[in-house]
């Protein structure tokens, strides 16, 4: 029997300056429903999220709430919240000095004085209730993260919520953590709330939800039920991809490196932001992290540059064991680091051409031995030509630069190091078809020159233009590799979701 409606969306449009984020989006939620909101990185969910909760104003379509005849206006999310609409962010937005029963209820007495026995034995029975291990009188910067996570949601819940979205919850918790929270997920469930799950893990979208609701590109691409939705082709569809007919692009060059001279190996590395893993780049290798947003491919990479704190694992380059657990001992020990995001981790905004293109080299030498300005202008010049970097001068600052061009800076700051050993994180996202092509052969020369390369994309095409060799990631874990006759689009994607076409 099909389940009353909670929640609907029609038509839903949201532009920005240059923009449009959401394009005639439709979305519904029943009544005792876990549906999983799922699309890449920029595909609208954030934004659809932002309009439903009041953050951002919708520019055209209804929404409609069970139990109110006419379509609703959401102006705030202290609107929202009216209309039985609560949210529970990856963040925790509770106060952890406070107990938990204050943080259950702060911000809700109407009186002058609060009745802390009423208000802790109200909790206590709530938690009870939910089946939360917490006890009322408990500071909750005590509990651990899930307990936390089901707090905020034991207090979205006593607001006589209807509609419950969980944004990346699971994003901070151990596996036994998440299976906490999936028990209480199934408990509302059961007592009739409708829950929208916004995760980039697939494993478990498939153990807790009913339904699945896929964006790309701000459009809506289809809603499907659970089980009439095969992993792979979840994959495909978040990523714009069929799985048959794909042109696969063949690589004019050598892909067997049995013979090849391992640069770098690590074993069993993990950072604070990564799961413990192996890998190994040869010597003039392009190999690859691929894998959908949030499954562990920048993480990755952070970890082997040291940009996030270093957990544990062994760590050779060139057959010996150095330790690397800062940016700076990798840069010495001849790695370079492109970052996924240029504007907040890469550029100097304030800074010429010039002072970011030595940048990395400079603290290399160390700032109390600065080069002259004739070396600086010397190195700037050198790579300025070499990248074809369009600037009016190298005392421009980065900032006026477009963002390809902002992009061939930092290759140019990594390059002027002469690095064994290059990674780099999404080093095309946001420029023009003529950079990336540009960005793509100057990779496939520098490993013809002897350099190896670690490339990021979130375009396969691109990954397999480059990469001889792929290492697939799901849920921060890897979960294969692929090399020669294998790299196609159809096998990637089928590794990513784990499963067989």
């Amino acid at each position: 029997m099909e389940k009353e409606v909670v929640l609907t969306m029609r038509g839903i449009c949201k532009s920005f300056p240059n923009v449009k984020a959401l394009s005639n989006v439709d979305f519904t939620l029943r009544k005792g429903e876990i549906h999983a909101l799922m699309g890449e990185n920029g595909a609208g969910k954030s934004t659809l999220i932002k309009v439903l909760t009041g953050v951002y104003t919708k520019d055209e379509g209804e929404i409609r709430i069970d139990g109110i005849r006419d379509a609703i206006s959401i102006r705030s999310p202290q609107e929202a919240q009216n209309y039985g609409i609560s949210t529970v962010y990856q963040e925790i937005t509770l106060c952890s000095n406070l107990t938990v029963a204050e943080n259950m209820y702060i911000g809700r007495g109407t009186g002058a004085t609060v009745k802390w026995r009423e208000m802790e034995k109200q909790a206590g029975k709530l938690l009870d209730s939910l089946g939360i291990p917490a006890r009322p009188k408990q500071q909750l910067g005590s509990c651990s993260l899930a307990v936390q996570q089901m707090v905020a949601i034991a207090r979205a819940v006593d607001t006589d919520c209807k509609v419950l979205i969980l944004d990346e919850p699971t994003s901070s918790l151990d596996d036994k953590e998440v299976g906490m929270l999936f028990s209480l997920m199934r408990d509302l469930k059961e007592r009739g709330v409708g829950i929208i799950f916004v995760t980039h893990f697939l494993e478990q979208v498939y153990e807790v939800s009913d339904r699945i609701t896929v964006l790309r590109n701000g459009e809506l691409v289809g809603e499907y039920e659970v089980e009439n939705l095969p992993q792979v082709e979840l994959v495909a569809k978040m990523m714009g991809k069929e799985l048959e007919g794909l042109a696969v692009i063949k690589k004019d060059r050598q892909t067997d490196r049995s013979d090849a001279e391992v640069l770098y190996e690590a074993q069993d590395l993990s950072s604070t932001q990564s799961r413990p893993f192996d890998f190994h780049i040869d010597k003039g290798e392009v190999n690859g992290f691929t894998g959908l947003l949030g499954s562990g491919r920048s993480e990755s990479v952070r970890a082997i540059f040291g940009a996030d704190r270093v957990t544990g694992g062994k760590v050779k380059m060139n057959g010996k064991s150095v330790k690397i657990t800062k940016p700076i001992q990798a840069m010495k020990q001849g790695i370079g680091y492109l970052p996924e995001n240029r504007r907040q981790d890469g550029i100097i905004a304030d800074l010429s051409v010039r002072d970011n293109i030595i940048l990395a080299l400079q603290v290399m030498k160390g700032f109390f031995h600065p080069f002259s300005k004739a070396q600086a202008e010397a190195f700037a010049d050198e790579y300025i030509k070499a990248l074809d970097i369009k600037t009016a001068s190298s005392d421009t600052p980065i900032k006026s630069l477009s963002g390809g061009n902002q992009q061939k800076v930092i290759l140019a700051r990594w390059l002027l190091t002469h690095p064994q050993y290059l990674i780099l994180d999404e080093p095309t996202r946001g420029i023009d078809v003529g950079t990336k092509t540009e960005i793509q052969k100057l990779v496939l020369k520098l490993a013809e020159e002897g350099m190896s390369v670690t490339f990021i994309s979130s375009e396969i095409e691109e990954m397999l233009r480059t990469c001889s060799r792929l290492i697939v990631m799901r849920d921060r874990k890897i979960v294969g590799e692929l090399t020669g006759d294998d790299l196609t689009q159809d096998h990637v994607m089928i590794t990513i979701a784990g499963g067989e076409k």
